[in-house]
């Protein structure tokens, strides 16, 4: 059974990131326009959102399989129902995809699914990540290590010089700051970090291609053609920025930052919902505090007060609670090292079965006894315990170790 609580990770066979097909930190072999096309169209069938985007990719294994599946089929899946499966054999709205695909081409844009090796590892592990993003610049894996920092646009000079000063010290500390490119502390955020040479990640409530506010339009070059980040976006190009899209987007900041700093916070506002979403993703939260009487400052105050973030003065303050992951050595990471995973027993089967060498799903199958739709979903759990990892054209290894 296909659980919508696990998102899809790697079962498409891999995509390139359109413009930069020939360097070599780009991932995956091109993906055929129909799969492209599919996978937008998809996204555009009125109740298919995330969770059932995922688990008919998991069903079905390719996009294209669901939009070429039988009415019956599509029911079949948990939670899609016939109403939804009949919403998906009557699309035929295939002039808005092309439409999307080329305005990506014209801007620089490119889809980066769930399944490609440069998706957010730590966004890729939440409740309900993104089956794919649209990004302008580029995501690379060293921006795992990564750092929210959030606050409000009304923010005083205090805030926003701490929030640039924070932004400028954790940048030469190797990590990228993710924000959300509004309007006071988001912005000297994105500044602190461009100014240390470091990468920063601006993730948008509207298209990548209606950067908001329109005012920031200089600092969104700096970060995509001075190759120092990205901006990025669940949302459709051309997308407006509509207020219901920032909750949704404050999830992608925080769930692909280990921590979250909340550097200015009036009581009510978008920081704090980031903030909280950042626990619910077992991550950290810190805060800096504000004078007594600062209505600006009053949230992250209240935050501090109530035990919802840590305080921070220093830099080292949040490297002193992120622990090893703080420091880029490879010995250091190591340490930080979980225990080993445990499998049930057609997890288990599948693991043994596997080898370091890539193996096709068919001589999976045939060396388990299991059909293909059974192993595929217990090899997606795999993947997500870090056990083992797929390649192009279904083809599957093991990389991790169990109990």
């Amino acid at each position: 059974m296909v659980c919508l609580q696990v998102p899809a990770s790697q079962l498409l066979s891999q995509m390139s990131r359109l413009p930069f097909d020939d360097e070599p930190d780009a991932p995956g072999a091109p993906i055929p326009l129909g799969e492209q096309r599919a996978l937008v169209a998809l996204s555009q069938v009125p109740g298919v959102g995330p969770a059932r985007l995922r688990a008919l990719l998991a069903g079905f294994g390719s996009a294209e399989a669901v939009m070429n599946a039988s009415t019956g089929a599509l029911s079949q899946v948990p939670d899609v129902g016939s109403k939804t499966a009949r919403a998906i054999r009557a699309f035929d709205d295939f002039d808005a995809v092309d439409a999307q695909l080329d305005r990506a081409e014209r801007v620089g844009a490119y889809l980066l699914p769930t399944w490609d090796a440069h998706y957010p590892d730590l966004l890729r592990h939440i409740y309900d990540p993104p089956p794919f993003l649209w990004v302008r610049g580029r995501v690379l894996p060293q921006d795992d290590r990564a750092l929210a920092i959030v606050g409000t646009r009304r923010a005083s000079e205090y805030g926003r010089r701490l929030a640039e000063e924070f932004a400028y010290e954790l940048g030469q500390r190797g990590f990228t700051i993710v924000s959300g490119l509004a309007y006071g502390i988001d912005a000297a955020a994105h500044r602190g970090a461009l100014r240390a040479g470091a990468r920063t990640l601006a993730i948008l409530g509207s298209g990548v291609d209606r950067i908001y506010p329109s005012r920031h339009a200089q600092l969104a070059r700096g970060i995509v053609e001075g190759d120092q980040g990205a901006l990025v976006s669940e949302f459709p190009l051309g997308a407006e920025p509509d207020a219901a899209n920032f909750p949704r987007r404050n999830r992608i900041i925080s769930g692909m930052a280990h921590g979250t700093l909340v550097a200015e916070a009036y009581e009510t506002g978008g920081a704090l919902i980031t903030a909280r979403l950042a626990v619910e993703q077992n991550r950290e939260v810190f805060a800096l505090p504000s004078p007594v009487h600062s209505a600006s400052g009053e949230g992250t105050n209240r935050l501090i007060q109530r035990g919802h973030a840590k305080l921070v003065l220093t830099v080292e303050d949040i490297l002193d609670e992120l622990g090893p992951m703080a420091s880029p050595e490879p010995d250091d990471a190591g340490s930080s090292e979980e225990p080993p995973p445990r499998l049930n027993g057609v997890e288990q089967t599948l693991y043994d079965a596997l080898g370091p060498e890539p193996t096709q799903i068919e001589v999976i199958c045939d060396q388990t006894g299991l059909d293909a739709s059974t192993a595929l979903v217990y090899l997606l759990s795999l993947e997500f315990k870090g056990l083992v990892r797929q390649m192009a054209g279904k083809q599957f290894y093991r990389v991790g170790r169990t109990a």
